[in-house]
């Protein structure tokens, strides 16, 4: 979760998002991957309706049927249950998983961050010391810490997600804050008597969230691989939910029978992964001025 590429802040208007529009419609691969982030939305939101088969109902005689087999077209998974509808019912809880951890330390963290940065001093110092607390353990060690110490399940998953990613977000927010907050404009409306409310309102958060925004991005493929991860040691979903993760571990002892059968979770896991790598690679670009 490196921050080195975030891209500095800058004073934003009508005509610097209407080029930031333009460059990403000139980029074929931000928008290949754009592309395949909503399909893979509509899909988890419309699972009902695409889903072939109910993907609870098992059946031993059918177990780990292969890809092709007529009326079960990616197989059948370890109990005997359609591998497509469980692929297609698990993007709802993996892109939730990996999603609202994300949402929920952006808003946390920008707003821990944006303060700390526009206030400075003893408040920084203490607000920052602590975080990098947290700052100090690998994402993967601290999660599966967390959700150890606050049990199996979806919630508490969701809460040791969300306090893994606030400390890089707090970070990147402090910093592009701390930049603005020395720019001319905002020193101009400090000496026009403008209030510290009303600065950051208008003059900070409009020229800070844009690159924590991006930032953010880039951390919805770490998110959903660690909540996958958590999902496969037997500390985030819960069996007999569909979920990627939980599907590699239930499927994991299938490996040598059927291995493309087994594979197919980690398949579904890398293209959403590499798409929201991409999308925030190409964001980034499209939103630096630089570019």
């Amino acid at each position: 979760m490196d921050n080195k590429n975030v891209i500095a802040p800058i004073q934003v208007s009508d005509g610097y998002w209407k080029g930031v529009l333009r460059r990403l419609m000139r980029d074929p691969v931000t928008m290949g991957a754009l592309i395949v982030i909503l399909l893979l939305v509509l899909m988890a939101i419309f699972a009902p309706y695409l889903a072939p088969a109910d993907p609870f109902k098992s059946s031993m005689l059918r177990r780990l049927r292969p890809i092709g087999t007529p009326g079960f077209p990616l197989g059948a998974d370890e109990l005997g249950r359609d591998m497509l509808s469980r692929l297609i019912f698990g993007a709802r809880l993996s892109l939730f998983m990996g999603v609202t951890p994300v949402l929920m330390a952006f808003v946390i963290g920008s707003g821990l961050g944006i303060f700390a940065g526009y206030v400075g001093g003893a408040l920084n110092t203490a607000i920052m010391r602590t975080i990098d607390v947290f700052y100090a353990f690998p994402s993967v060690l601290l999660a599966v810490a967390l959700s150890g110490a606050l049990g199996a399940g979806i919630f508490n998953a969701l809460v040791s997600l969300t306090i893994v990613f606030i400390p890089p977000i707090t970070r990147v927010a402090e910093s592009v804050t701390t930049q603005v907050r020395n720019r001319d404009y905002v020193e101009a409306a400090r000496a026009s008597g403008a209030s510290g409310l009303t600065i950051v309102r208008v003059h900070v958060l409009g020229n800070v969230l844009s690159p924590i925004f991006v930032y953010a991005t880039s951390l919805v493929s770490v998110s959903m691989i660690l909540a996958s991860g958590l999902s496969f040691l037997g500390l985030g979903v819960r069996p007999p939910e569909p979920e990627w993760g939980l599907m590699l571990n239930t499927l994991r002892t299938a490996i040598y029978v059927n291995p493309l059968v087994a594979a197919l979770p980690g398949v579904m896991i890398f293209i959403t992964s590499i798409s929201f790598n991409m999308f925030s690679d190409g964001l980034r670009s499209a939103m630096d001025v630089r570019a």
